[in-house]
């Protein structure tokens, strides 16, 4: 009789209304406890994943970018990806052809070894004698954009065969001229980014950051609604609202778990310093 009344009352919990007060006594707690204005929120929230050289940065003026170069492609490349897909199919959830994905394969084994180079750069003799060129903001862009847009499209089909009860067998990069028109709007993006024009910049960069939110809150979502075995049950966002809100609580802590650590060792919201 005990137990039934303890499964009673855990039943009628309210958890759903607990989650979203917890979600959002997350993000004021993080809001008040980051460095202020729009783009301070959007350094806090590079700080938890980029290291922010300033020298590997693009600038809004005299102030940094709220993550560096590569990373800079690679949310802005995502957040491309994912708008690009969803004009094609809202919920299309078919992987693409593996042409298409042996392009994207190739894009990801640029960045790595880009990044690689970039990396054996940043130490003195002897190890700087392996990097092969000279690092460049410009190849960073470009190549953390290439993994963004690979990001964007194996996420968007995993998302839609992990949360809807009714989702589109059909990829949304069917073939090379879909997957060319994405790789051309990510061309485009690059080459305004690279006018370091502080009106289009300004924007991308609060682009770029929501970029982090976004993946981290759709990955959460996914293991979410897996750990708790509610796969495909979902008809509309207004039904996948907790999901989404447990997600981007579980997104939200782990940035300011990182933040905190962060600050903590450095004392400064600034980048790394070599």
């Amino acid at each position: 009789m005990q137990k039934l009344l303890h499964s009673s009352v855990i039943q009628h919990i309210p958890w759903q209304k607990i989650s979203f007060l917890a979600a959002g006594g997350l993000l004021i707690g993080w809001l008040l406890n980051t460095p202020a204005g729009l783009l301070g929120k959007a350094d806090a929230v590079g700080y938890a994943v980029c290291h922010r050289i300033e020298l590997r940065s693009f600038h809004l003026g005299d102030r940094q970018f709220s993550l560096c170069a590569r990373c800079t492609g690679q949310y802005l490349g995502a957040m491309l990806g994912f708008i690009y897909q969803l004009a094609v199919g809202l919920r299309r959830g078919g992987h693409p052809p593996r042409g298409v994905l042996a392009v994207l394969g190739a894009l990801t084994l640029v960045w790595a070894f880009d990044g690689l180079n970039s990396f054996l750069d940043l130490f003195p003799e002897p190890f700087s004698r392996y990097s092969l060129y000279e690092p460049k903001n410009t190849l960073r862009l470009l190549t953390g954009t290439g993994l963004g847009l690979g990001l964007s499209v194996m996420l968007f089909p995993a998302f839609h065969q992990t949360v809807w009860k009714k989702w589109d067998p059909k990829p949304a990069l069917s073939g090379f001229i879909s997957l060319g028109g994405l790789l051309a709007l990510g061309l485009i993006l690059d080459l305004v980014v690279l006018t370091e024009n502080p009106l289009i910049l300004y924007p991308l960069a609060l682009v770029s950051a929501a970029g982090v939110l976004v993946i981290l809150t759709m990955v959460y979502t996914m293991v979410w609604v897996m750990l708790f075995g509610v796969e495909n049950r979902f008809d509309s966002f207004k039904e996948l609202a907790f999901p989404l809100a447990a997600g981007f609580t579980i997104a939200l802590a782990q940035i300011a778990a990182l933040d905190f650590v962060r600050y903590l060792f450095t004392g400064t919201w600034d980048g790394f310093r070599f």
